[in-house]
């Protein structure tokens, strides 16, 4: 958003004139060239290479599929916008579809550019035509030509998109009124369109506008913090109340959506700053981010061949058998990199169908083979329940083990899926872990098993209902026959 404009001039068009989307757009001029950024193509492309270099994102662990990109002038906030063009820019990226809010004009629903191209000072960015109108088939958005006339929010994000992928097509959206309705609709057609395609969204907003500086620095952590944990209801109601949090929270919500819709999301933070760090008056301060939406990368996931899992219920019971006999731990090498991956676990011993014993590692502080090697001698000689295995009863033991996801704080009771889900609480010091077998093997409920994960914690029935207490993790569970 440029700095000194006071007020957002809004054209309101009657319902009935909105759209055609038979209509060829061609070439969309630039508009903000000179003001925003240079239009000079030489100062432009150096001053976007300067940025990318100095940029030096955090990396992270998944697979990228949108970008939360500020879009002020290049003076403000084209640093900020660097570490996310900087992180993505070695990816293979055919299309980049840019969701931007409506600055100048009203109007339900989103607006693509269907057909053409986006001219800037480096040249013309083709829009990908093909894409663009199977988002506009399944979503039922068509083009209403007064939205991207004078709208900024998508032009700003071009020139670096052309020198971060100077062979990719765009796909240029400006939405609306930003309701919930629009949102998700937009959501849904991107999770139905753009799976399987080199594709990358970027969602173009800036943070609060025009509070003081401390004020600004306040509430755009707030905001920060919910775009972390994906407190998207909590966003919603903010974005539906018109709450000076993000001028294109609507863009970024469907992100997040379309995001959720294909696996674990995560967003991570890669820089922010405001607007006076370029001189900026700091009473009329306006925010920026940059973030990357991510995949969380189930590394390794919990799959393992039946092979794998018979060579760890082996060496559990050759560690116990070893301690038993030597009074010292079993030592393994081997080259099989699933084993070597850090892993929470747990082995559990039973004896004609009792349990014998369990302990286990919730986080994952160890090498797999050297987790299961510890958790069986634990749990046969340190299980506090039960006196120590001896060696004469090894033979009538079966051994389980149980290798653990990571922990993940629950938001909402109804995410618990009892039988897959295991329960972690902890607080006030106390920590108590079920897990995900022992509901389905007792025939609890979800509220049977809220209330004796507690109990396990020595703590009262309803502690799970304190924020941010309860985690919720899954686990491969495999054993002796």
């Amino acid at each position: 958003m440029k700095i000194k404009a006071a007020a957002v001039v809004l054209i309101f068009l009657a319902a009935g004139l909105l759209f055609d989307t038979g209509l060829a757009q061609g070439i969309r001029k630039p508009v903000w060239a000179g003001q925003f950024y240079e239009s000079d193509p030489t100062r432009l492309a150096y001053l976007i290479d300067s940025f990318l270099q100095a940029a030096n994102p955090s990396s992270v662990q998944g697979q990228i599929v949108g970008l939360v990109s500020p879009h002020a002038g290049y003076i403000y906030s084209g640093q900020i916008a660097a570490h996310g063009y900087q992180l993505v820019r070695n990816l293979d990226i055919s299309t980049v579809v840019i969701i931007g809010p409506s600055h100048q004009v009203g109007f339900e629903g989103c607006s693509i550019y269907l057909k053409g191209s986006f001219q800037t000072p480096l040249g013309l960015a083709a829009v990908d035509e093909i894409l663009a109108g199977e988002l506009a088939r399944i979503s039922g958005f068509g083009y209403l030509a007064e939205a991207h006339q004078k709208e900024h929010s998508i032009e700003v994000q071009v020139p670096f998109i052309q020198r971060v992928f100077p062979q990719a097509k765009i796909v240029p959206i400006v939405m609306g009124y930003q309701t919930e309705e629009t949102i998700n609709q937009l959501a849904s057609a991107l999770a139905k369109t753009l799976p399987g395609k080199k594709a990358l969204v970027v969602a173009s907003t800036d943070m609060s506008h025009f509070l003081t500086k401390e004020k600004a620095r306040e509430q755009d952590n707030k905001t920060i913090e919910l775009l972390k944990s994906l407190e998207i209801n909590t966003l919603l109601r903010k974005i539906g109340r018109g709450e000076n949090i993000m001028c294109g929270g609507g863009p970024v919500l469907a992100l997040l959506l379309y995001a959720r819709k294909l696996g674990e999301a995560k967003v991570a933070v890669l820089s922010t700053g405001d607007s006076t760090a370029a001189g900026g008056p700091p009473d009329q301060v306006v925010g920026y981010m940059s973030a990357v939406v991510y995949l969380e990368e189930k590394s390794q996931s919990l799959n393992f061949s039946e092979e794998e899992k018979k060579e760890l219920l082996t060496l559990a019971r050759k560690s116990i058998e070893h301690y038993l006999k030597n009074g010292e731990f079993l030592t393994c090498e081997t080259s099989n990199s699933k084993f070597l991956e850090k892993k929470g676990v747990f082995v559990t011993l039973k004896e004609r169908g009792e349990l014998r014993g369990c302990i286990g590692f919730v986080e994952p502080v160890y090498p797999l083979s050297q987790a299961v090697i510890q958790c069986a001698v634990y749990a046969a000689v340190q299980d506090p329940r039960f006196p120590p295995v001896k060696l004469s009863e090894l033979d009538k033991i079966k051994v389980e083990i149980s290798i653990l996801s990571r922990a993940e704080p629950v938001k909402n009771i109804s995410e618990i899926k009892v039988g897959q889900h295991g329960l972690l609480i902890q607080q006030n010091g106390r920590s108590g872990l079920l897990l995900p077998q022992v509901a389905t093997e007792l025939g609890w409920d979800r509220a049977t098993f809220l209330k004796e994960v507690c109990r396990k914690a020595g703590l009262p029935d309803q502690a799970w209902k304190k924020s941010g207490s309860l985690f919720k993790f899954e686990s491969l569970v495999f054993g002796e026959e």
